[in-house]
């Protein structure tokens, strides 16, 4: 497989386009209620920039490089999914928006006591979301994990699919884009902070270990001359620069952020199950 192969995949273009043309319909409503406040074009250009790098990262070259030629191709593809795009979604959709993007089926739903309330409940625990987002990346960059992914097509989507859920669920709690307001700003840095130094970690080990995984070490075509040692040590390198980046990124999103002006319906707050939404059967969100 060449390197420089383009990836089609049609559940990927698929998804993509579902969700951008959700965030249109949501954009286009709130804009019609005059809020602009709540749907600018600041919003709408970073939404379609998140869309857009989670989307080149698992169809473009990058795919390709990854799987077959280099980890630290591999670990940009995996940043840009489980962390870059999912952060920056969750800004763009933060208040209202959020809630206009949801149909009002899955707003019912997650309304109506029950499990799926219980587990949404139970995952969004500020504890629970950066174990889970903790847990995911550690167990998909072990060597034997990781090299029967590459393997192995439907453990490798599954992979990607879940760096996908945990990156929103560990950035719902940086971001609060429910604006539950479960955790104070410096706490929310708190979470960033501990995602930094967890990066710190495990891409450290990257860094000053041999070669862990054979698929790339055993594999003799070297794109840009790179070494298995000195391919690992910049996959080391992409996982720490990233959230150092995103460290600095978040601390300026906490201090710029202002107080939200009160919106004319009520915010779900999973975290004390105290949602109380008006919906009505066929009739948009109040």
């Amino acid at each position: 497989m060449s390197w420089t192969a383009w990836n089609p995949a049609p559940l990927v273009l698929g998804g993509a386009g579902l969700a951008l043309m959700l965030f249109l319909r949501a954009f286009l409503r709130l804009r019609r209620r005059s809020r602009t406040d709540h749907a600018g074009w600041s919003r709408a250009a970073l939404f379609v920039v998140a869309l857009a790098l989670g989307t080149l990262a698992l169809i473009s070259p990058v795919d390709a490089a990854g799987d077959s030629y280099l980890l630290s191709a591999h670990m940009l593809q995996h940043v840009l999914i489980g962390d870059v795009a999912p952060a920056l979604a969750l800004v763009a959709l933060r208040g209202p928006l959020l809630f206009f993007l949801l149909p009002t089926s899955v707003l019912r739903c997650v309304a109506r006591p029950g499990r799926l309330r219980q587990a949404l409940a139970v995952l969004l625990r500020p504890r629970i979301s950066l174990g889970a987002w903790m847990l995911v990346m550690t167990v998909w960059h072990l060597p034997a994990a990781y090299d029967y992914a590459l393997a192995h097509e439907a453990v490798h989507e599954l992979e990607h699919g879940s760096l996908i859920a945990v990156g929103l669920l560990a950035w719902s709690q940086i971001v609060d884009p429910a604006r539950r307001n479960t955790l104070r700003p410096t706490q929310r840095l708190g979470c960033m902070l501990a995602m930094t130094s967890f990066a710190l970690l495990l891409g450290g080990i990257l860094l000053l270990t041999s070669p862990l995984y054979p698929a790339y070490a055993h594999e003799s075509t070297r794109l840009f001359a790179l070494s298995p040692s000195r391919d690992q040590q910049l996959a080391g390198l992409v996982m720490i620069g990233e959230q150092f980046v995103a460290l600095g990124l978040c601390a300026w999103f906490l201090l710029a952020q202002r107080e939200s002006s009160r919106t004319v319906f009520a915010t779900p707050r999973f975290g004390r199950l105290t949602w109380t939404p008006s919906l009505d059967s066929g009739k948009e969100a109040r």
